[in-house]
């Protein structure tokens, strides 16, 4: 083998699988975290397996996406230099190691639980038909899109084998639908009137109609953390720090909307990676937030 090749197939190899992508699934440690779960080994091992299996499995769809992708990702101005589109990789070794992933995953899942292998398994389910066919179904795609994040959170709980609050999922729900209703409105200001080449759910959206989604979801987001702080507080000998907790959040969350509306949604990944500002925030909120788990009892 050409020496100078294997280390690009390698690469290629890695780039595919999107580690970048993996910071979705912090997700798992929500549940667990708001539960003060995260300090017990027999709640934190079983979550930390949680994410290992969320990563081989969510590289694998990226594997079967961009198989299933190929050729519109050929003509997109930045998905064409993915592996697979590249000629990096080729497809039938791209193939198989999504098989092998996929498995991978599941076998991984299995040292968590059932319940947490029917969890996985529905996410895969979700995230594969939404590849072969409903991402070119608009608002079908948004919901599917925003399912994945929520299942992400609903597995964090099943690991830890904590409560699920109402009110902790309806923000997972509508925080989910707001990433990705903001990530759909970036692609769309992105790609001109190429959209529906290179997506074709952009073709039945209007900018106006993106917004719209985007704005109702992070009202509800706000409000329903609001609500959420507000029932943790309650009964707490020192309820301040979830209620202070509210404002962090939601200047992140306006943030967001800022960056959004300025055409900067279309990889909500990188934001997180590049903006300061949102680190902050977010920083300063999950100090808050540890601080009335750990010290308000």
């Amino acid at each position: 083998m050409d020496s100078r090749r294997g280390p690009g197939l390698l690469g290629g190899l890695l780039r595919e699988a999107r580690p970048r992508q993996w910071v979705k699934n912090v997700l798992l440690l929500a549940a667990p975290g708001a539960a003060g779960a995260l300090t017990e080994p027999d709640s934190l091992v079983p979550v930390l397996l949680g994410i290992l299996s969320f990563c081989l499995t969510a590289s694998g769809v990226y594997y079967v996406n961009d198989l299933v992708d190929l050729k519109a990702d050929r003509v997109h101005p930045v998905k064409r230099h993915r592996p697979i589109a590249a000629g990096v990789v080729s497809e039938g070794l791209a193939r198989g190691i999504a098989v092998l992933l996929l498995l991978a995953g599941v076998a991984v899942a299995a040292l968590v639980g059932a319940q947490f292998v029917v969890v996985l398994v529905v996410y895969v389910v979700v995230t594969t038909a939404y590849s072969f066919r409903f991402k070119h179904v608009p608002v079908i795609d948004l919901v599917m899109v925003a399912a994945g994040f929520l299942l992400r959170a609903v597995a964090g709980g099943v690991a830890a084998d904590v409560p699920l609050s109402s009110f902790f999922l309806l923000v997972a729900a509508f925080g989910s639908l707001f990433m990705v209703a903001g990530k759909r409105h970036g692609e769309f200001r992105a790609m001109g009137e190429d959209r529906a080449a290179t997506r074709a759910s952009l073709s039945g959206y209007t900018d106006a109609y993106l917004r719209y989604v985007w704005s109702i979801a992070s009202a509800v987001t706000m409000v329903g953390y609001s609500l959420w702080a507000f029932q943790l507080s309650q009964g707490r000998p020192s309820p301040l720090w979830y209620e202070l907790s509210v404002a962090p959040f939601v200047i992140a969350l306006l943030r967001y909307a800022y960056l959004v509306e300025a055409g900067e949604g279309g990889e909500p990944e990188e934001l997180v990676f590049k903006d300061r500002q949102l680190q902050l925030f977010g920083l300063v909120w999950a100090v808050l937030f540890a601080a009335g788990v750990y010290l308000s009892d």
